[in-house]
This record gives structure tokens, sequence and C-alpha cells, in this order.
């Protein structure tokens, strides 16, 4: 992998070290201290840092103004961008107004629908799919030009990434998605958080036999647990992870007091057997609201210190 963009989420990937990204969320009033908060407290454990587009369908700090705040700090955001709120207009306008920032990294989401948000009621847009979202980045930047057909330079210095989700159903078209993302442009994956290791594992060596290993730089998503709450609510009430029963035991095995101890020991574990596995190129952690987390993980994991890239 060859880097071609300034995204040091590249550079780290294509001198083939196991990258590291985290998120922040934005929080639901105009306090830019916030994110910068929360960066803080990452910004040493990390390559780059997501910000969440409106998640749940919840308004939110916009993702764009956040990251950057982030690119005013130092850092490195990743943009994160759904199409649920904006049509191609708006979509290619916020991209070019990223680029102007330096911004070099985005991750093209589709995004929840709006009946899971506060504001159900909302029209949603959906005027592009994720796919054809990364196909537009790509074109902006490959080929200098807009969906309309206008010519323009400069253009924008995008990493371009993409979400999968191994566990999702029906199982048998994961890798075909994966597969549509890659070629419609994506760079790089961010998986849905990892529970049920048996099947990620399945889904990566299907993946590996198609080569897309080789095209796209996949990153495990890792969430530790804080408590058994969270663990039966993830299991039982959000679409699309897999948390199997002998998580959900582990960590309501242990003392109450313990139990966020023990939901890190896990996270910890599993980063350490993942880094083992052909085809992981590195690691999202997702630390819902939990940041100050992630550079404990990070450490005892053996992902610390990050590597200096020029």
């Amino acid at each position: 992998m060859n880097s071609t963009t300034p995204s040091r989420l590249e550079k780290v990937l294509a001198a083939g070290h196991q990258a590291v990204t985290s998120e922040v969320g934005p929080p639901r009033n105009c306090d830019g201290s916030v994110i910068e908060h929360k960066a803080q407290m990452i910004k040493d454990y990390i390559d780059a840092i997501n910000v969440t587009d409106n998640q749940t369908s919840v308004t939110r700090l916009c993702s764009l103004a956040a990251c950057i705040r982030l690119k005013l700090m130092g850092l490195e955001p990743v943009l994160q961008m759904v199409t649920r709120d904006r049509n191609r207009i708006a979509l290619q306008s916020d991209i070019l107004g990223a680029a102007s920032f330096g911004i070099c990294n985005i991750l093209c989401l589709t995004g929840d629908h709006q009946h899971f948000g506060d504001h159900p009621n909302a029209v949603n847009v959906f005027d592009l799919d994720s796919t054809q979202l990364l196909q537009t980045v790509r074109m902006m930047r490959d080929e200098g030009h807009l969906l309309g057909g206008h010519q323009f330079e400069p253009r924008p210095q995008m990493f371009i990434g993409a979400a999968a989700n191994p566990f999702a159903d029906p199982f048998e078209i994961r890798v075909p998605r994966l597969a549509k993302k890659a070629a419609a442009g994506a760079q790089f994956i961010q998986t849905q958080c990892i529970y049920n290791m048996e099947k990620f594992k399945l889904w990566l060596k299907l993946a590996r036999e198609r080569g897309l290993t080789e095209k796209v730089a996949i990153l495990a998503g890792i969430t530790p647990m804080k408590n058994v709450g969270m663990a039966r609510y993830m299991k039982n009430r959000v679409p699309g992870i897999d948390v199997p029963d002998e998580i959900v035991k582990r960590i309501g095995g242990v003392p109450k007091e313990k139990q966020a101890e023990e939901g890190i020991k896990l996270a910890i574990e599993q980063i350490q057997e993942l880094k083992e596995e052909e085809g992981v190129r590195g690691f999202h952690i997702m630390a819902i609201e939990w940041e100050e987390k992630v550079p404990e993980i990070v450490e005892r994991a053996g992902l610390y210190p990050r590597p200096q890239i020029n």
C-alpha cells in the first residue's frame, strides 16, 4: 500500500504498522470544548480521531465543525459523513469545505434511519447511498469533477473509508458488500464492534480468499463493555451487533464494581487475539462516552507508543 494523500492514517498503514483510531461524539449543544476535552484524553494514543455525524439520528453539533476544531488543535480527524440528511449538492459542498481546512480522511456512511432518533418525523434524503458517496469522493479526488460535470482544481486529498458489519443478516452478502465498497473506492474499513470472534474470523477468511484484505485496510472494531447491563442491551436491543451469551455471562459473572475492569480486560484480549489474524491492519476503538479508557486499552494491548510518521 502506497501513501497518496497527506493522511497520517494512510501513512501509518502504508508503513506496515497496525493503525489505531478512536472516535468522539459531538455534544447535543454548541459547546465545542466537549470535543476538545475528549480529544485531549486520547490524542497521544491514536493515529486519527473519528467524529460521528449525528449518530443514531440524534441532532448534535455537526461533524464538520468538530473536525475543524480537531484540525486546529493539530490533530488528525476522520470526517464521518452520512447520506441520510444531505443531497448530493450538500454532500459535495461539505467535502470541499472539509478539504479547504486540510481534512484528509473521510468515512462514508448511509446513516441510521431517522425513526431511531430524536426527530422521527424528519424527512430523510438518501439521495446517495454510502457506496455512491464513496464513488463521489473518489471522483472528486482522482478526476477533479463533481457529479454535475463541473471540473475543478485543487482537488480534495482524501483517504477514503467505509464501514462494514460482518454480523448483519444475511451473512452471505457481507463479503460481497465489502467487495462492492472496495471497488467503489474504499481504502480502509472500520468494522462494527466485534464480540462474536468466530463469526468475524469467518468473514475475514472469506474476505482474504477474495483478495479483499489486499485492497482495503481492515480496522477491527472494539467496544469495551462497562457492565452487564450494557452487554445485555447491546445483545438484545442494538441491531447488527452479535453478543454471544458467554460474553454476557463473563461480564455478569464478576461483582458489579469489577465489571468495568472485566470489560476492559475483554477488549484487550480481543485486540491481542486479532493482532495475529492475517488481514487485520489495525483497530477502531469505540469507547462510547468512555474516552478516558482508550489510553489504558491501547497501552495494555501493546499498541503504544504510536509510530512516528513524517
